[in-house]
């Protein structure tokens, strides 16, 4: 399956956010749209208002690279907020928020959400004390997403683990940080979701 495997900091910067894809690194001075706040490519002398088409692209474009979503994944995933019963686009981020990879990040078991995408593939996470490897698995209210009895030997749970939580925890979620073990309390509501999409866009855009 194709993958993005250019420099992400470029992602950034041509989206003019953080799209924190480098974990810790996104919260220094280090960050690339930090030090460069100009999108990568040559500029052109007279810079054209963007369309709105354009506009709605690039809100679509961001919202897929911060969860990690391929097109056709996307698409099927705007395709069932469309058949879903209320406002698509906060069904739509729902969704993505349910993703496995997502889950592993904000219970603070990863740097990055393509870190957790990683560990997951690996089989280090587990659902309900069964191992599951598909990063677009989706959790469900009291579901328990943990580390792997025999991964908690590696170093990356022993980094992990040492300062946990890094960043703060959605109200959603809950964890248990002697066992590395967290629990779904809920589906995520619009309010606990702190990604900076316009959703509005993302149903125009798809909606033309």
């Amino acid at each position: 399956m194709a993958r993005y495997t250019d420099a992400v900091c470029r992602l950034c910067r041509r989206a003019g956010v953080k799209l924190f894809l480098k974990g810790e690194r996104c919260y220094t001075p280090r960050c690339a749209v930090e030090k460069r706040r100009k999108p990568p490519g040559s500029q052109p002398m007279r810079r054209r208002r963007t369309s709105d088409w354009g506009t709605q692209l690039r809100e679509k474009q961001k919202a897929r690279q911060i969860y990690g979503v391929l097109e056709k994944q996307f698409r099927k995933y705007f395709g069932e907020a469309q058949r879903s019963q209320g406002m698509t686009g906060l069904y739509l981020l729902r969704i993505l928020e349910e993703r496995l990879d997502n889950v592993t990040y904000r219970l603070n078991f990863a740097d990055s959400r393509s870190q957790a995408r990683q560990l997951v593939n690996h089989g280090h996470i587990m659902v309900n004390d069964r191992k599951v490897d598909i990063p677009s698995y989706r959790v469900k209210v009291d579901d328990v997403v943990l580390w792997k009895e025999s991964s908690k030997e590696t170093g990356i749970y022993a980094q992990m683990a040492e300062d946990i939580p890094r960043r703060p925890l959605p109200a959603w979620l809950s964890l248990d940080t002697e066992k590395m073990a967290g629990r779904v309390l809920s589906l995520p509501e619009p309010s606990e979701i702190d990604t900076e999409i316009d959703v509005r866009l993302v149903v125009e855009h798809y909606s033309r």
